[in-house]
């Protein structure tokens, strides 16, 4: 029998074939092309070995590319995420270290790689009005598979290489779908309003949106990446009442010339996937006369486990303002120390969650991350334990001195990490990214913080970079960062 989350995408692929599915680049394409080529990748499924075969896709922000997503869905497979941007040299050995027996690209990324093994079957995508070019395995074999796994996902990859976590076809069913996946019905006619959707293929964010406009039968824009013009080309065409913005894209569109009047529509704004300021909250809304609601997930939840509610932002946000809100919905949190003992209301430690996605008789998930809950049960994320920087003795958390280089009115962005010091152990350094036309110095920036952090906390050296190096998530690079300053420092610098 085939899963909630399978059953939910082949109904609505067969809603109205002919209705207005995807709009990429100006251009709109029905449910009848997208389910066309996802047929014949749940075929190819299903000659694999079917249901739980794993099938490697080069994911890109295209709409070819969120076919054969679903259609991979639909026939019962795990999608084994392969992120092209990494560089050819590094996706050829994922791609040969995972022996998979399905790989999916497009012409010139599986053309660049040469990696195709007798065991393996290409599967070239062009675009939705082009029927995929399969090039069978000479030399077949049974996959193993990953038993229950709808999505391989990559991490973000924030703080070294990525890594894979599994999202379950039931993880995600409860994440778009309900509680109970099992009882809800599929719709019966597509929604009216239209989605977007600017975030990456390749993180998690990009897929539960994608997998949340097919569950509610939601037409809408996929940008191929988040481009201040093109977002709000789409918000002034379409206009979406609510939209999601991570930290970065948010600053964005803060620090634009973008007015009320263009976001007119949009009546609340989430954010997540990185930390976001109260302060950099309360600016976005009182430009824009919008809310932001911020929250709390992570790749290996499958979804979030904290958030903001448009009611708890009105009653409480002066009061709480820079927590990522309370428990979601059948979520369930507790600030452990390093024991395990769960700590009282108020204390940091770090953080313990059972996500709701992972329905009854989960066991607690402990994060890298350090928080505090107060009486009300509102989070508050104080940084992360593996980031933890030790100066000469003295603790200093990242997420504070980014936070306060960001309070600069010169500066869009900035990142945190420790560069090892044979006298201190290591120091803070900064990574800093300026709006545009602005203009400081490291000097300028350091007499800043002198008077907001610890003279411990104040960074050793600070790089001023045309852009942050970032993840597809959007979040910081941190391991670009290090090696940035590594670089630097075997120069001298």
């Amino acid at each position: 029998m085939s899963h909630a989350l399978s059953r939910r995408i082949s109904d609505v692929l067969a809603l109205d074939p002919a209705a207005s599915a995807i709009q990429f680049q100006g251009q709109w394409f029905t449910w009848g092309q997208v389910g066309a080529i996802a047929a014949r990748i749940a075929a190819l499924v299903t000659e694999r070995g079917g249901a739980q075969t794993r099938v490697g896709i080069m994911l890109r922000n295209q709409p070819v590319h969120v076919a054969a997503l679903l259609g991979v869905l639909a026939g019962g497979g795990t999608v084994v995420v392969i992120n092209p941007a990494r560089g050819d040299e590094r996706t050829r050995e994922d791609l040969l270290g995972l022996d998979l027996p399905v790989v999916v690209g497009l012409p010139d990324d599986l053309a660049r790689l040469h990696v195709l093994k007798p065991t393996t079957t290409l599967v070239t995508v062009s675009d939705l009005a082009a029927p995929p070019d399969v090039v069978p395995a000479t030399e077949p074999r049974p996959d193993p598979g990953r038993p229950g796994v709808a999505v391989w996902m990559l991490t973000s990859g924030t703080t070294g290489p990525p890594k894979r976590v599994d999202l379950t076809y039931d993880m995600l069913a409860r994440s778009v779908i309900g509680h109970d996946p099992e009882s809800c019905a599929s719709p019966t006619e597509l929604r009216r309003g239209v989605a977007i959707v600017n975030s990456p293929l390749v993180h998690v964010g990009g897929v539960f949106r994608v997998l949340l406009c097919l569950a509610e039968a939601r037409p809408f824009v996929l940008l191929p990446k988040f481009d201040l013009d093109m977002w709000a080309d789409a918000v002034r065409e379409h206009r979406p009442r609510a939209v999601s913005l991570v930290p970065a894209a948010l600053r964005m569109v803060l620090h634009s010339d973008l007015t009320r009047e263009d976001l007119a529509s949009i009546k609340v704004v989430t954010s997540g996937t990185a930390p976001l300021s109260a302060e950099d909250a309360d600016a976005f809304t009182e430009k824009f006369g919008i809310p932001v609601l911020t929250s709390y997930a992570a790749t290996e939840f499958g979804g979030g486990v904290a958030s903001w509610t448009l009611a708890d932002h009105q009653q409480h946000w002066h009061a709480k303002r820079g927590s990522v809100g309370r428990a979601n919905p059948g979520a369930q949190l507790r600030v452990v120390d390093a024991d395990g003992t769960p700590l009282p209301a108020g204390q940091v430690g770090l953080l313990e969650v059972i996500p709701a996605q992972l329905g009854a008789g989960a066991d607690w998930m402990r994060t890298t991350d350090l928080a505090r809950i107060d009486d009300d049960g509102f989070v508050w994320i104080v940084g992360r334990a593996d980031q933890a920087i030790i100066r000469g003795g003295f603790k200093v958390m990242p997420d504070d001195v980014r936070a306060a280089l960001e309070r600069h009115p010169a500066v869009l962005g900035a990142a945190v990490v420790g560069r090892p010091d044979e006298r201190l152990g290591e120091t803070p350094v900064a990574m800093v990214e300026l709006r545009d036309g602005a203009g400081t110095d490291a000097a300028e920036l350091t007499e800043f913080l002198s008077g907001r952090l610890a003279r411990y906390e104040v960074p050793s050296a600070i790089a001023i970079v045309p852009s942050i190096p970032r993840t597809p998530s959007g979040k910081p690079d941190l391991g670009a960062v290090r090696g940035h300053f590594a670089a630097l420092q075997n120069h001298g610098g």
